[in-house]
């Protein structure tokens, strides 16, 4: 369910470096250093060609101003991207604005991103999780299948998992 005066929509191309920044943001939020963020700023971009293929979604404020002072247009990004030709997609990213924590914004854009994948061919959703998220995927059903390695870092492990979404 999407929460109330927020809107999930495609993202349009000309949005790709805000919503990389949205990401950026989102992981630093959790402490990691100037040298991590810098290994990891090739795995958190939000390229212009999955826009182009409609694989990125990205939820947006409809919040009246007059009811607060403080506008956050933009709270949060989810993109899945085919692995294979079996319907195997990973979900490449998901990323709210710190600042939309806790409202339910991540649960609907992972849902979102659920579907769009269905509507791409998916059977299948594989998740490779920063530590600090692997207890949301749980919360939302999917099953850790282990550890894999980090795109970003030699060396560092992930949580991985899937969710079965053959329908």
């Amino acid at each position: 369910m999407i929460p109330r005066d927020i809107t999930i929509r495609l993202a349009r191309r000309s949005e790709a470096a805000t919503l990389t920044d949205l990401c950026t943001r989102s992981k630093a939020y959790w402490g990691y250093d100037a040298a991590f963020m810098a290994a990891a700023a090739r795995t958190i971009e939000i390229r212009e060609r999955d826009i182009r293929a409609k694989r990125v979604l990205m939820a947006v404020s409809d919040f009246n101003s007059a009811r607060t002072s403080v506008q956050v247009p933009l709270l949060g990004v989810a993109a899945v991207v085919p692995m294979d030709n079996r319907g195997v997609f990973d979900l490449s990213q998901r990323c709210g604005g710190p600042e939309a924590f806790g409202q339910g914004i991540g649960r609907a854009l992972f849902e979102a991103a659920v579907q769009l994948a269905v509507t791409q061919g998916a059977r299948r959703l594989s998740i490779l999780s920063d530590p600090n998220a692997a207890g949301f995927y749980e919360k939302l059903g999917a099953t850790r299948r282990g550890e894999a390695p980090s795109d970003a870092v030699p060396g560092r492990m992930l949580p991985l998992f899937e969710l079965d979404i053959a329908r």
